[in-house]
């Protein structure tokens, strides 16, 4: 099911952040009643149609929120489509019978997606690691907006706020001001002389003899898993294939209706299946 709900969301299409924006605008909001009522069939009967509806209206929500990180030089296709993976993640955990709206609960999700893509991209070097880290940095950004370059009076100022040390700031404004070197060395310097990571990174992943090895043996496994397979009764090896193998994930209701048996005993073939392919290629 997760790969299918990923593909739910509207894809951003780059360059066009107009027509992507129009497009979700132009999906209705839903009421109280219409948001449960979805969010039951999506969490009782795995509704996929319900669980489209639910992302496609709130997919308007994300975009307010990702033009709030406008400020870190990043696309903002891309800090829409990380809001759309939080978005998703909140609507499978969603529970309608907590009696709060869905973009109330999803916040925080998709906040904390594009906090990721933020810290993973805004520079090469991470500059924010752990939990304390990420929080002065946002806070710092946020900061620096309106004081500018800090003086001893701000930094403290800005130290007192937040719970840190001057010196805590003051190693986060120069991680902030730094600027990532350039991967080639510029065509004015010196060759000898010059500093840059491509003359220093070497890249291990291309070596031909790994390549074949991996290779190797990805197509050994893919061998060993279409015997184990054929080892399957019909049935047991059709749920495997419809749960696992396809592109689009078949719900262990819609096999139940397939072969008139319940969804559990599906859940039972299916689980036992799973363990005689493991003892198979084991």
């Amino acid at each position: 099911m997760a790969n299918t709900l990923n593909n739910m969301a509207l894809a951003v299409p780059q360059g066009s952040i107009e027509a992507y924006v129009g497009a979700v605008n132009s999906v209705p909001v839903l009421s109280v009643e219409q948001e449960q009522e979805l969010a039951r069939k999506f969490r009782d009967n795995e509704d996929l149609e319900a669980a489209r509806e639910l992302i496609l209206s709130h997919l308007r929500f994300v975009v307010h929120i990702a033009r709030g990180y406008s400020g870190y030089g990043l696309p903002q296709a891309d800090l829409i489509q990380e809001g759309n993976v939080g978005l998703m993640k909140a609507v499978k955990r969603f529970d309608p019978d907590v009696g709060v709206r869905l973009i109330s609960f999803a916040v925080h999700w998709i906040k904390a997606e594009i906090h990721e893509f933020v810290l993973r991209n805004w520079r090469i070097v991470k500059v924010a690691t752990t939990k304390a880290q990420r929080k002065l940095f946002f806070n710092l950004r946020s900061a620096k907006k309106r004081l500018g370059w800090f003086n001893n009076e701000e930094i403290q100022a800005v130290a007192d706020d937040l719970g840190v040390s001057a010196d805590e700031v003051r190693r986060m404004e120069g991680r902030l001001s730094a600027r990532d070197p350039a991967f080639d060395a510029s065509p004015s310097d010196d060759d000898e002389a010059a500093f840059a990571p491509a003359h220093y990174l070497e890249d291990h992943s291309a070596d031909p003899a790994l390549q074949a090895e991996e290779a190797d043996w990805e197509a050994h496994h893919e061998t060993r898993l279409h015997a184990a397979l054929k080892g399957l009764d019909e049935r047991s090896k059709d749920i495997v294939e419809q749960r696992w193998l396809h592109e689009g994930k078949v719900t262990l209701h819609d096999l139940a209706d397939k072969y008139g048996i319940s969804a559990e005993r599906v859940r039972q073939l299916e689980k036992n299946a799973i363990g005689k392919l493991k003892q198979a290629m084991a």
